[in-house]
């Protein structure tokens, strides 16, 4: 994987010594409800970068990790899509810095790994996740019930959202 610049944030795939400052914005509360885990954030982010099917980019607004963006792809030829998930520091939300992560890995996606199709399925009730993906293109497809389990314990439901390459907004 290459590094990959946008328009204010710079994203370099992730490495072992990202680990601590990814481990510290997973942490915060706000990050804690959107994407649950264990008490142990370092060694679950260490398993996610050993996953074979998943690459991994520590997002950086100058010299400052603030978050990861991650995609996986499905490479079935009469299938192939990729699929994409990100978090991000609460001090820099509202500021386009998600928007541009977005933006620059489905640039990378579309342009140099010559995928026609992208997903992302944000939670059905983050209102500000799905504004971000709409700015760069993403669609809603369909509500997938009872999705994923909160940290309520109760079921949540979801939002697949998909993005054709033609629709793709630079």
């Amino acid at each position: 994987m290459t590094e990959l610049l946008g328009a204010v944030v710079r994203l370099r795939p992730t490495t072992l010594r990202d680990v601590p400052a990814l481990a510290a914005i997973r942490a915060t509360p706000e990050v804690r409800a959107r994407w649950r885990g264990s008490e142990d954030l370092e060694s679950e982010i260490r398993a996610d970068l050993a996953h074979a099917g998943t690459n991994s980019f520590t997002i950086f607004e100058g010299e400052r990790i603030v978050g990861m963006i991650q995609w996986h792809s499905e490479d079935e030829p009469d299938y192939r899509h990729a699929g994409m998930d990100l978090f991000l520091d609460p001090a820099v939300h509202g500021r386009g810095v998600g928007t541009d992560a977005i933006r620059t890995l489905a640039c990378h996606l579309v342009d140099d790994l010559h995928y026609h199709r992208l997903v992302i399925d944000p939670a059905a009730d983050n209102a500000a996740a799905i504004r971000c993906y709409e700015k760069v293109g993403f669609k809603p497809v369909g509500i997938m019930r009872q999705y994923e389990r909160g940290a309520d314990g109760a079921w949540h439901d979801g939002l697949l959202m998909d993005l054709l390459a033609a629709e793709l907004v630079r």
